[in-house]
Formats: structure tokens, sequence, C-alpha cells
């Protein structure tokens, strides 16, 4: 290493140093940077959950801005999320120890009849790097597996994708089936993709419509907050 200046050794910065550092690595996608980032401030003493919120939370949520608007295009996200995944890892088992609090739960899934996945695979990864234990059903999910799986996770929000026109009216179908079995206004539906609006979000019932992951994640936080808020003040 010593013999390219420029190269930066991260076990030589400091916290204040290292976590800027961490944050421009996430953007540029660096996975192998960010796995040894975290392992460094683990060894430092860090709590699992500081990792998570200040270095990894944070650095996503910068991309998040930039990709709303539209300085960084899905591709870069993509690398982004997948470093932030890789962080993930490492940390997971370890926030699952300590009981590190969860700003909530959400399960996601592509509606029956379409298979495509980026939309909703960056959502999953944006969602879980803000701080959400995502459970994705994959692509081609119909009324039943949604309903299975949120009687068995019991999540905050349902997050239901669809990109083509043609199975865009398949999410109105899980949401008057949930609404038929009382269990409608136990969770928050966020529905997106493509060929959404704001208008047909309203029209099948849906909490809210979100034009993209980083307004997911925006929105999914203002419903915990206001969840919470109520609580609090019941």
């Amino acid at each position: 290493m010593s013999d390219e200046e420029e190269d930066i050794v991260l076990s030589e910065l400091s916290d204040d140093e290292l976590v800027p550092q961490m944050h421009d690595d996430l953007y540029d996608g660096l996975k192998e940077e960010i796995e040894e980032a975290v392992h460094i401030l683990l060894g430092r003493g860090w709590a699992p959950y500081d990792v998570l919120t200040k270095a990894l939370v944070e650095g996503m949520r910068i991309v998040g801005i930039d990709f709303r608007d539209g300085i960084l295009f899905v591709p870069e996200v993509l690398l982004a999320a997948n470093a932030m995944k890789a962080g993930m890892s490492i940390l997971r088992p370890l926030l699952a120890e300590t009981g590190a609090p969860k700003l909530g739960s959400m399960v996601i899934g592509t509606v029956k009849g379409d298979i495509h996945d980026i939309g909703k695979n960056l959502v999953g990864m944006m969602m879980e790097g803000a701080g959400f234990d995502v459970f994705d059903l994959g692509i081609n999910t119909d009324v039943d597996e949604y309903l299975a799986a949120l009687s068995e996770h019991k999540p905050d929000i349902l997050g239901m994708s669809a990109l083509l026109t043609t199975t865009m009216p398949y999410m109105k179908v899980v949401i008057d089936t949930m609404v038929e079995k009382g269990i409608r206004d136990d969770y928050v539906v966020l529905v997106g993709g493509a060929p959404l609006n704001e208008e047909f979000g309203k029209a099948i019932g849906a909490d809210a419509y979100c034009r993209d992951a980083a307004v997911a994640v925006e929105t999914a936080k203002e419903f915990m907050d206001r969840r919470h808020n109520i609580r609090a003040s019941g």
C-alpha cells in the first residue's frame, strides 16, 4: 500500500474521517471497503446500531436524495444498495443480539402476473437501509401469498409493485380482500411502479403512491412517525 500514496488506508483514518469516507464509498458502491470499514468501527468498540445509523443509513440517505433529484440513476443506486447490504449482513446478527430499535417492518412483492423486480428490489434495499425489516415475496405474488405473509410477519407496511398496466388492477384485488377480511386498517399500504400515479393509488384505496424508492422510504417514515405519535398521545 505504501508505494501508492493516494490509496486511503481505512484503518488509519480517525472515526471522524472514516464515517464520511464510508458515505463516499457507499455512494460509489464500494462493497469491500464498506465491509472493511464496518469491521474497523466494530473493532473500535462502536455499537452495531451506531454503525448502522451514522455510517450506513446516513450514507444511503444521501444516495436517496441524489436519486430523487436525478443526479444518480438506478444502476448506481443498486450498486450503493448492494454495498449497504454487505455492511448490513455483518451487522444484522449483532443488531439482533443487542435488540436495536427498528423503525418498522414491511412485506413487499410484485403483484400476480408481473415479473419486474428492479424497482421493488431497490425499495426493499433502501427500506432496509433506513432501518426497516423487509420481507420480500418476490415476483408474481398472488393475494393468498400477501395475506399469508401479513399474518406470519405482522408488518407495519405492505408494499406492492407493478410495471405493467395489465397487472395494476390486481393491487385492488389484494386491498379489497384485506377489506373483506377486516384487516385493511391494520397496515399502511404503499403502491408503486412506472404506470401508476397518485389518482390510481387513491382509487384502489392505497394509503400512498410512491414515485420511486426514495419517496417510498420518506413516506414509510412519515407513516411510522404518525403511528408512534398516535400511540404516544393515546
